[in-house]
């Protein structure tokens, strides 16, 4: 078997691998940019999820007419 890295990987691949790694290593400063790489995220997700409810709430509204 042989790796695709262009093939999306499974969100669940991705938050046990954050979850594996090792943190003992990293420096405060690392863990600092850690930190705020993982919150710049989950602020995207999060804006993300926000427009995706609202196409959700507009297309609802207008089917249900």
């Amino acid at each position: 078997m042989f790796d695709e890295p262009d093939l999306p990987r499974r969100k669940s691949d991705l938050l046990a691998e954050l979850a594996r790694e090792d943190l003992d290593k990293l420096s405060i400063a690392e863990l600092d940019d850690r930190i705020a790489g993982l919150e710049a995220e989950i602020a995207r997700s999060r804006a993300k999820r926000e427009g995706a409810a609202k196409f959700r709430a507009a297309a609802d509204s207008l089917f249900r007419k």
